[in-house]
């Protein structure tokens, strides 16, 4: 009996990967939970105000727009329907006028289109839209600055 009846054994040839994929799902919801967590701890921080980058040189005007609407041209406020004027007033005798726009996030896009408007008609040759919106600080300033140089006359 030489010969015995043994059961022949196949090699494990074959990686069985059920195993992994369930790791890697597993892994995925965990991360698809845990994820929004992060963002809502980005909302609680309040970051300081940095000034930073270019700074707008004087000669240029600056046409600044409030949350409620208000515009101010240097600093001196100023109607919406007088825009045109006081930008020809404000453009003096610069070889390459440049007027820079700086307004609130809440402004529609059509408020800063009239301003764009109201440059071309008074022949500005450059319009700049700041990168950094009109802050609290700038706005309080402006309306302060406002109450003070409020003209005799009513204009």
């Amino acid at each position: 009996m030489a010969f015995s009846n043994k059961k022949k054994q196949k090699l494990f040839t074959e990686i069985n990967i059920t195993p992994l994929t369930d790791i890697f799902l597993v892994l995925l919801i965990i991360m698809m939970v845990v994820a929004p967590s992060f963002q809502s701890m980005d909302n609680a921080v309040d970051v300081p105000e940095v000034n930073n980058g270019i700074n707008i040189e004087q000669e240029k005007v600056t046409v600044s727009i409030t949350k409620d609407g208000a515009m101010y041209i240097n600093g001196e406020s100023i109607k919406p329907s007088q825009l045109t004027d006081k930008l020809i007033a404000a453009k003096g005798d610069a070889e390459t006028p440049e007027v820079v726009v700086k307004a609130d996030k809440t402004i529609k896009s059509s408020t800063i289109m009239n301003v764009m408007d109201a440059a071309q008609n008074a022949e500005y040759k450059k319009l700049i839209v700041a990168g950094e919106p009109l802050n609290k600080k700038e706005e309080k300033e402006l309306k302060k600055n406002a109450e003070i140089n409020v003209p005799e006359d009513g204009e």
